[in-house]
């Protein structure tokens, strides 16, 4: 079981992410967070000696948590289907009805909000986010190799580069979901990009 100071230490990092995702991180500031932890300066920087702390193990727990998440996803959609198509498409449809439930807050990436704003932190966060991409990013790639071995594609295009056009299309969304306060945006993008595999390889298995 976690310990009291477990508890307080992951109330902080759940506040302080909600708060950073709503105002970003320099319109974050130490009073929000201890208004919203009901906490005193003096238990704040028990658990954490400085803002930059707080939002390098903030960014480290957005990525384990977000790690964890997609390969849940990964491991279902390979529990329910044998062929890579499917199995990528149902992936892909397991993370639209994640996100239609996430009503409010109004999704949102942490790493996006860090970005925005790296020059406030030590070049090694802006590191590990772009470490954290990639690592993404070769997850989608080898998702999406499996599937080019089996089908012939109605146009050039390589595992990278539907790797890349993925994440676009669930970065850019959790954008633009928040500009138009529109919670189904990223689910109806992400369908739209599972329409276009469907049709990508609609010409079935290659021989």
């Amino acid at each position: 079981m976690a310990t009291k100071a477990e508890k307080t230490r992951e109330r902080i990092l759940a506040v302080t992410q909600a708060l950073v995702l709503e105002k970003g991180f320099s319109g974050t500031s130490l009073d929000d967070v201890l208004r919203e932890t009901e906490l005193t300066k003096g238990a704040f920087f028990h658990h954490f000696k400085s803002k930059a702390e707080l939002a390098r193990e903030m960014v480290e727990r957005y990525w384990e948590n977000d790690c964890q998440l997609f390969l849940g996803f990964a491991k279902r959609a390979e529990e329910l289907a044998d062929d890579p198509l499917q199995e990528t498409l149902i992936f892909l449809k397991l993370f639209e009805e994640f996100v239609r439930c996430v009503t409010h807050p109004m999704p949102g990436c942490v790493f996006a909000s860090y970005t925005y704003e790296s020059q406030q932190f030590d070049p090694s966060i802006h590191e590990f986010i772009q470490e954290g991409f990639d690592k993404r990013g070769a997850m989608y790639a080898e998702k999406f190799e499996a599937v080019l071995n089996r089908y012939k594609p109605a146009i050039d295009v390589t595992a990278h580069e539907l790797a890349e056009m993925i994440m676009s299309v669930i970065e850019g969304g959790f954008i633009l979901a928040r500009s138009y306060r529109d919670p189904e945006f990223i689910a109806r993008q992400s369908k739209q990009f599972r329409q276009y595999l469907q049709l990508l390889f609609s010409a079935g298995a290659q021989n």
